[in-house]
């Protein structure tokens, strides 16, 4: 009897521990690296194979912003400028730079990286 009282508290415990666990990642901030991994996987959504290795490969790197297509409206450049200074982790003064560089020369057509 007293072993399925101490197996059911070990349970009840692992049980609330895991359940517990989840909120604590969702509260977390993405680190830099973590936020490029997200981004670079919604931009490989429909790729398979060889394909999305060499793709997630050169975006994890930071080589995407060269072989990319420039984005054609200013809604697609600010999200591709907005993606390349989270992945950078800039914030402030410093992001604020860098998108309007940004934004500036891939309107014009220039690399922006």
């Amino acid at each position: 009897m007293r072993l399925n009282a101490r197996w059911f508290a070990a349970l009840t415990m692992a049980a609330s521990i895991s359940s517990a666990h989840p909120a604590r990642a969702a509260d977390k901030p993405l680190t830099p690296q973590q936020q490029r991994m997200v981004d670079c996987n919604k931009q490989a959504s429909g790729k398979t194979g060889d394909d999305r290795k060499s793709f997630m490969s050169s975006c994890l790197k930071g080589e995407m912003a060269a072989t990319a297509a420039k984005p054609s409206t200013p809604q697609e450049r600010m999200k591709t400028c907005n993606a390349d200074a989270t992945s950078k982790g800039l914030k402030g003064a410093d992001r604020k730079s860098f998108l309007s560089t940004c934004l500036k020369s891939d309107a014009t057509g220039a690399a922006a990286h």
